[in-house]
């Protein structure tokens, strides 16, 4: 029956003109690339891709093959391909053999996808690990008894519709801002990824869950902020003028270690070049930029390399930017002229 039935749909589609869908053969990239080319044009390897196909495909298999639905590796790419070039939707549909709206939505759910598991790749260092994350930081710049340094990068994103004013960011465009706080090999150990670009960078602490935390269970080791950010018994700011030699052997140390942040920034945009510009409406921009942090960490501790002239560090912050609050700043000095005392 159910051939009959098909037999006969074939033969009235043919009596009233219907036309019969041509689909085109996508490509695959996979087979077509050396993994050097994969490497320039998805920012991965072939064994990477796989890595993440089998990672997202319980997130994004379809349940059919209706329509020639996407497969998940087919997914995986077009989002990779957005991410590495951040170009518009039509051009990466047109390299990849898809239509526009088929990039939106694939980014989209992969994105999705990614950020839903920020917990599971970004995270502070264990216990056993704190001591090599401090041995780490020690080589970098003399910094002793250090865990992360913590900074904030802005990603631009086009005006939103609602509340437009508040993602107006000090050089008068919009964009989200991004608090990250990293270990001395790049990986990414906290982030905050959802207020506008408005919003000072110690208010951003102030709010986070991170700061409640370390307020609350003081961690074993120091993290480094640049002046923007409130002196505390666990966040160490440079002296702003420097009475003693220790004092300047202190911020000369400080700015060498603290150096890894400001290169994870110039980094993460190099490697993801979508986050330089985002074509989003924010909460869309916030989940492209954490499926981006999660996979920056995927590629950091696979050892995914990156090419020389996309690993410069980006400009510095404004040094002159005042913190915006001076909570336990007493007991925060106390710290800091313990460590210049024993140790510079």
């Amino acid at each position: 029956t159910s051939l009959k039935y098909r037999l006969t749909w074939q033969v009235l589609s043919t009596r009233r003109g219907y036309r019969q869908r041509v689909y085109v053969e996508r490509t695959k990239p996979l087979g077509k690339y050396t993994t050097e080319e994969l490497y320039v044009r998805f920012r991965f390897g072939k064994a990477d891709i796989e890595y993440l196909v089998n990672l997202l495909r319980p997130k994004l298999q379809h349940r059919t093959q209706r329509s020639h639905s996407l497969s998940v590796e087919d997914q995986i790419l077009i989002a990779l391909r957005f991410y590495a070039c951040g170009t518009f939707y039509q051009v990466v549909g047109h390299y990849m053999g898809v239509v526009k709206s088929a990039v939106c939505d694939v980014v989209r759910d992969v994105s999705i996808a990614l950020a839903s598991l920020v917990n599971e790749f970004v995270s502070f260092s264990k216990d056993n690990q704190i001591a090599q994350a401090k041995r780490s930081f020690f080589l970098l710049g003399n910094m002793p008894n250090t865990i992360g340094a913590i900074d904030c990068t802005h990603v631009h994103i086009q005006a939103p519709r609602e509340n437009e004013w508040e993602f107006i960011n000090r050089k008068g465009r919009h964009s989200i801002n991004v608090q990250l706080v990293c270990d001395a090999d790049l990986i990414i150990t906290n982030c905050v990824v959802k207020l506008p670009g408005s919003v000072h960078d110690a208010r951003i602490l102030r709010e986070s869950a991170l700061y409640r935390d370390l307020q609350t269970n003081r961690p074993d080791g120091i993290i480094l902020g640049d002046s923007a950010y409130p002196l505390l018994p666990w966040l160490m700011t440079p002296f702003l003028t420097t009475n003693t030699p220790a004092q300047a052997r202190f911020n000369s140390a400080h700015c060498r270690a603290r150096c890894a942040i400001e290169r994870l920034n110039g980094v993460l945009k190099r490697r993801f070049a979508c986050l330089n510009y985002l074509r989003a409406e924010p909460q869309k921009a916030c989940n492209i930029t954490l499926a981006c942090i999660v996979l920056h960490n995927i590629a950091t501790k696979r050892n995914v390399p990156l090419c020389a002239d996309n690993d410069a560090p980006e400009p510095l912050g404004d040094p002159k930017q005042p913190p915006a609050f001076c909570q336990n700043e007493q007991t925060g000095r106390a710290t800091t002229d313990a460590i210049v005392r024993h140790y510079f």
